[in-house]
This record gives C-alpha cells, sequence and structure tokens, in this order.
C-alpha cells in the first residue's frame, strides 16, 4: 500500500470489520472507497472487473463474506460463491492491475482436534461447508495472484456486529433466555483491533498467511459471562450449554485458538487480550445504548 494518492477499496464495507476499516484508514487520512454488499456484489465477475478498473486502487480490502454457518450448510452453492468465487474474481482484477489483495480467512478451516494453538504450519481439515468453502477461497486468492495476504481470525466481536459476541448484551436486556457454550474454545477478536494489525500488514508489504486475533482464549460462556459482569449485568443467568446440544446444522471446530508465525518472524507484537478488548468494548456499547442518535442529541 506504498502508493498513497491511489485510493483502498474495501469491499463488505457495510459489515463490522468492514466498518472499522473504513474508519481507521480514513482517520489516517487514506482515500477509502467502501463498497456494501448492495453497491458490489462480489459474486459477479463483470460487476468486480468494472469496479475495479474504474477505481484503480492500491490495495482491495475483501471484507464480504457469509458467517452464517449454518445456512453454508443447507446452500453450499451459494456459500462457494460468496467464499470462492468472490475472493477469485478480486484477486483476478488486483493482479491485472498490480494491486494488493487482502482476503479475510476463519479459524474454522482447522479440525478442532489439536490441543493448543493452530499455526501456520498446522495444515487446514476444515469440516463443513462454511469451512471448506472458505478454505477454497484461501486458496482461489492465492491460485490468482502473488500480492495476496490471507488473514484468519476468529470470534470477531463489536459494535454493530450480528454475532453473539457482540449481541449478548442486547439480548440480556431483551430479556432472551441466554445460553453460553461451554465447549468450544477460540479466541474472541475486537474488530477494531483486527482492522488496525490488518493495515500495519500491509503497510509492511509482506505477502503471505496470517493469524490476527487477541490474546488469550475462551469459551463463549466464559465471554458472555464477563461481558454481562462489566456491563453491570451479573445477575442475568447463562444456561452452560454443550455444542451438540443446540442442535445446529453446521459443525464448528472444538478448538481453534490461533498463534501467528509470522507476526512474530516480522516483530508484531500480539494484540492486547481479549478481556480488555471487551472492557473496551463494553465501556462504547454503554455510550450508544444511553444515546443511540447522538446528532439529535441537544
Amino acid at each position: 500500500m506504498s502508493d498513497g494518492k491511489a485510493p483502498v477499496l474495501i469491499t463488505g464495507a457495510g459489515g463490522l470489520l468492514g466498518r472499522c476499516l473504513v474508519e481507521r484508514l480514513t482517520g489516517q487520512g487514506r482515500e477509502v472507497i467502501g463498497l456494501a454488499h448492495a453497491e458490489l456484489d462480489i459474486t459477479r465477475h463483470d460487476d468486480v472487473a468494472r469496479r475495479i478498473q474504474s477505481i484503480n486502487p492500491a490495495a482491495v480490502i475483501n471484507a464480504a463474506a457469509t458467517t452464517d454457518v449454518d445456512r453454508c450448510e443447507t446452500d453450499p452453492k451459494w456459500a462457494y460463491a460468496v467464499n470462492e468465487a468472490g475472493p477469485r474474481y478480486l484477486a483476478s482484477e488486483c493482479e491485472a492491475i498490480g494491486a494488493q489483495f487482502v482476503h479475510i480467512g476463519t479459524d474454522y478451516v482447522f479440525s478442532g482436534d489439536k490441543e493448543g494453538f493452530y499455526t501456520q504450519d498446522d495444515a487446514p481439515n476444515p469440516s463443513g461447508v462454511y469451512a471448506q468453502s472458505k478454505l477454497a477461497g484461501e486458496r482461489a486468492a492465492l491460485e490468482e495472484t502473488d500480492r495476496c495476504y490471507i488473514v484468519r481470525s476468529s470470534w470477531i466481536f463489536g459494535l454493530g456486529g450480528k454475532n453473539f459476541g457482540s449481541k449478548v448484551l442486547n439480548y440480556a436486556r431483551a430479556g432472551a433466555r441466554l445460553k453460553g457454550v461451554i465447549d468450544q474454545t477460540s479466541i474472541p477478536t475486537y474488530a477494531p483491533d483486527l482492522a488496525a494489525r490488518i493495515i500495519t500488514i500491509i503497510e509492511r508489504e509482506v505477502y503471505g498467511l496470517y493469524h490476527v486475533t487477541n490474546s488469550g482464549t475462551a469459551t463463549w460462556f466464559e465471554f458472555a459471562r464477563m461481558a454481562l459482569d462489566l456491563a453491570g449485568m451479573s445477575e442475568v443467568e447463562i444456561e452452560p450449554v454443550k455444542r451438540a446440544d443446540l442442535n445446529q446444522a453446521a459443525p464448528r471446530p472444538r478448538n481453534s485458538a490461533m498463534r501467528c508465525l509470522m507476526s512474530e518472524r516480522l516483530g508484531l507484537a500480539p494484540l492486547r487480550r481479549w478481556s480488555e478488548a471487551l472492557e473496551e468494548f463494553v465501556r462504547e456499547e454503554a455510550l450508544v445504548e444511553s444515546n443511540p442518535n447522538p446528532a439529535q442529541a441537544p
């Protein structure tokens, strides 16, 4: 991303990570063009080619993906269109204009059978359509361009997210019955922290495969319990459950905590612990909850 004059294009800019990337890059004075799904469907090759050729970006960060793991299991055609074909089209057009390409991957590419942390030296062994289509997307991108960063992350949470980690406080306030999985372990990752590290990585211009997460490990039960306690809702109960009790369509890895060998080689410090990031998230969430329409405040 050495060309400071050319814009950075972010696909999936309407999503949690996409919004964080747009905000971070804009704050650094970069020209950023963020395209939400309604503005660019990455599964349409002609549209992808037309947009990238007209914008001529220095880098494309693909934050567009489906994270509906269970729908992927019942609709594999859709899953592969978004998670494999889309990254292939984007990478191909980046190669054509000499742009860098960043693709966001997932911890789900691992089987979950390993004790300890997965690194880049561990062979992926995905279970289920979501995980398989995401791994296929990584490989498709690498087939199309050498100027490629694959950034795997896990359990991304943040303001405006649609996952359990981002919504647990809203669920609790609404009186929903909360269940926390106790037999699935990974690393909750705060979207603003992930966005900042992605930018640092592409500024280094060392292509390759990265694992980017916050530090420490947790179960969803532990994450939710801490979030509620920090938000002053310690009285809210969470039912501990095993993943199998939920009867979900798609499998999830039992353990998918990751460590990044590439970051260590580059001397990049580990991101802060997920619990510290969660404290910031709860503070930010409380501000939004107390003033959901700041533009209308007196």
